[in-house]
């Protein structure tokens, strides 16, 4: 399957991933403090490549592929590349850099579930959410095992792996994802065509 193949199946998925997003939230009232970035900051998030395929060829369009390559094969920062804390001295706040082109383990993270040994549904969030939306996340918390629709953890990542078996099933720290990716759309490009209208691609 070609790269652009396979980055559209990934932005469908993508698609339908936000729909049930928006239609969580408005049954939960659940939500992100605005500004706030302090999950982005975590040294442990883990994700597969091919989550961030459509981002690694976006850049690899724009010809800014090999620049970003360089850029986080120099970084010792353990934070998401793609995070832009508000400063050195607030790292808690910021956004991301590439919102649209985020990972699947960005979306799901606030928004998603997964199943206990004992079968029930806990939401995956932060102590800000459950601390802060106290009364709305025990009150969902309860709605989901009883029927409310929520996006599976589990459910998606299996979707996803079924694009790419490969880059889907391969598990890393965000940040080598992101280079993974990167060098997917490099390497396949590398004895092959460029995209139409898309001559000078790097």
């Amino acid at each position: 399957m070609s790269i652009e193949d396979r980055v559209n199946r990934v932005e469908a998925l993508f698609a339908q991933l936000e729909l049930e997003i928006k239609s969580f939230q408005l049954s939960s009232t659940l939500g992100c403090l605005a500004g706030c970035g302090k999950c982005c900051t975590n040294p442990e998030i883990d994700a597969s490549p091919l989550e961030f395929l459509p981002w690694a060829f976006h850049l690899f369009l724009m010809g800014k592929a090999e620049t970003v390559l360089s850029n986080l094969n120099n970084t010792t920062s353990s934070f998401c590349y793609n995070y832009n804390p508000l400063s050195v001295l607030d790292k808690n706040n910021g956004n991301c850099k590439t919102y649209e082109y985020r990972g699947l383990i960005c979306r799901l993270f606030g928004f998603g579930a997964n199943q206990d040994k004992y079968g029930q549904y806990r939401i995956a969030t932060c102590s800000i959410i459950k601390e802060g939306q106290k009364e709305a996340f025990e009150q969902t918390t309860k709605a989901i095992n009883e029927g409310l629709s929520i996006p599976i953890f589990t459910d998606y990542y299996m979707n996803l792996s079924q694009i790419d078996f490969k880059l889907g099933n391969l598990i890393l720290p965000i940040n080598k994802a992101l280079i993974f990716a990167i060098e997917e759309v490099l390497q396949y490009y590398a004895y092959r065509p460029m995209p139409n209208g898309f001559d000078n691609c790097a």
